[in-house]
């Protein structure tokens, strides 16, 4: 080999590692993002057409209660409250013990100002798991904001705090029963709670 071949090749291999050196060095100064780091986007839920596309699938397979289910979580995100109250119908008449179904047709009871159907539906679901908060949370929104039982509406929040004492929503649900032991005629003058959900 000619001695300017080698020097040649020493030469590139020495600048290969020089950049090699330089770039590393940058990485570490640059501030990586990682995908994983990141939250996932999420494309905005298109309510229609997953009815439309639910709404088909019960047409075909009226036995579906999966399908119900989601059809009636559709119009509840919705805000159609009589097709998701009758949605839900379909899922408990395929099986009428499931707490959370009751729980969710329950608000939309209320929401069409049905408080009686939606106390029945959140008692029930309560009778059947004695540990489902969301039932107890909204037998106290109805209570206390739409019927104006105080007490009932104590009771309920009670068994709630009783069963969810750092849980979500319980530092709220402690602030209307201290508000209602302090003021036991007066309705506050706030919003009902949001769901601790």
């Amino acid at each position: 080999m000619k001695k300017e071949t080698i020097f040649f090749a020493a030469i590139a291999l020495a600048v290969g590692v020089l950049i090699g050196v330089i770039y590393s060095n940058q990485k570490k100064d640059t501030p990586q993002t990682s995908s994983t780091s990141l939250p996932p986007l999420q494309a905005p839920v298109n309510h229609q057409q997953q009815i439309t596309m639910l709404e088909g699938i019960v047409a075909r397979e009226p036995d579906n209660r999966n399908a119900w289910i989601q059809l009636g979580h559709n119009y509840f995100d919705a805000n159609e409250p009589m097709p998701a109250i009758d949605a839900y119908a379909k899922a408990l008449a395929l099986d009428p013990d499931d707490p959370d179904i009751l729980t969710d047709q329950g608000v939309m009871y209320r929401r069409v100002g049905w408080y009686d159907k939606a106390i029945v539906n959140f008692q029930k679901a309560y009778q059947l798991n004695n540990r489902h908060q969301q039932s107890l949370y909204n037998l106290g929104i109805v209570y206390r904001y739409d019927l104006q039982d105080f007490d009932k509406a104590m009771d309920a929040w009670n068994r709630f705090i009783a069963l969810n004492p750092s849980g979500p929503g319980a530092e709220k649900v402690r602030a209307e029963l201290d508000f209602l032991k302090n003021h036991p005629q007066l309705p506050q003058p706030s919003q009902p709670l949001p769901s601790p959900n």
